[in-house]
């Protein structure tokens, strides 16, 4: 079977037309494959959604318990039957629940990755490489400019900036799920035993990573109610990125505002921010993880999506693998 003739991107999403059912679509359709929790793949309003368990959880957080007509659990690494199409979830490494979704028919089998990356995250099950015929990847840092630094090397810049200024409210912008999460596992990680305190956006979140064991030490809701000020001073405060645009982080004593972020290597975004400190830690693979990926899997051919395309694409046909871009509209980076 032609690739092209089992999964092809259509205007709600990629399409499998065998199997009658989207992957990560941007409108609601009658029967949707979810590959990890954030809001530009999961979306509410569907008819019938397949996703991990976890997924189908932080849905229900995000949305309520009405976010689709029906749900089933996809166990990871199990084969499941849409339509006559055989369908498996295994393992992308981005955030909890996070999956790519192998699509198979006649001996024809496409991997979509969704988001993923490659270093070791205590909040999430590591990236399982899958052979198939069809890799489609995305490219969110799809060019050889991006190289992340040490995820621990960055936490060390914000514990030294804690002792270097100890009079000052660390304020660290990260996304609710999965970055949030990740930041503070990566502080516990180096030792770092005091409360964090968190906005209240992050809250529900936070409390199912821990209830799925997932040990991000004590965390304290950032509520000013029968504190002062100064009594945030030398302490870290974790928000949404959304709330630096409001009165919240002004609220704290000469707050330090800190973002983290992969995009935090583009030194032009991070002074649009105001960001003073600014931390390199994305849920994406950088251009060498992306590559090595892609070479660790050797795929007959790859399709690539959502961010830096031609260039990667470009870089395949030099290692003579065909590739193509997908040009898919609707996706952001509201995980990064």
């Amino acid at each position: 079977m032609r690739p092209d003739n089992l999964l092809y991107p259509a205007p709600k999403g990629l399409y499998c037309e065998r199997g009658d059912f989207y992957i990560d679509p941007i409108q609601p359709v009658e029967r949707a494959l979810i590959t990890h929790g954030h809001a530009d793949h999961a979306r509410a309003g569907h008819g019938h959604v397949l996703a991990t368990r976890e997924t189908l959880d932080i849905m229900r957080i995000r949305y309520g318990d009405g976010f689709c007509g029906a749900s089933q659990i996809a166990p990871l690494g199990e084969t499941i039957a849409v339509n006559g199409v055989t369908v498996r979830f295994h393992p992308a490494g981005h955030v909890l629940g996070s999956a790519q979704i192998a699509v198979e028919a006649d001996g024809t089998r496409i991997v979509v990755s969704g988001d993923y990356k490659r270093r070791p995250d205590r909040t999430c099950r590591p990236f399982e490489p899958v052979h198939c015929d069809v890799f489609i990847t995305e490219a969110t840092f799809g060019l050889p400019v991006f190289h992340h630094p040490d995820d621990g090397a960055e936490i060390a810049r914000l514990l030294m900036s804690l002792r270097q200024f100890p009079e000052r409210a660390h304020v660290v912008g990260a996304y609710a799920l999965g970055k949030a999460q990740r930041v503070i596992a990566l502080l516990r990680q180096q030792g770092y035993d005091e409360p964090i305190h968190i906005h209240g956006a992050l809250a529900k979140l936070c409390e199912y990573y821990q209830g799925e064991g997932i040990d991000l030490g004590e965390i304290r809701h950032a509520t000013l109610a029968g504190e002062s000020r100064q009594d945030f001073a030398g302490n870290i405060i974790i928000g949404p990125p959304s709330a630096f645009a409001d009165r919240w982080a002004r609220r704290f004593a000469d707050p330090l505002a800190v973002f983290a972020s992969g995009w935090m290597l583009i030194r032009q975004r991070a002074k649009q921010r105001g960001v003073e400190l600014p931390l390199v830690i994305s849920d994406h693979c950088d251009w060498a993880e992306l590559t090595g990926t892609i070479r660790e899997i050797a795929p007959a051919e790859v399709w690539v999506t959502h961010g830096r395309e031609e260039a990667l694409v470009r870089w395949c046909e030099l290692q003579g693998i065909p590739a193509r871009p997908l040009h898919l509209v609707g996706y952001d980076d509201e995980g990064e």
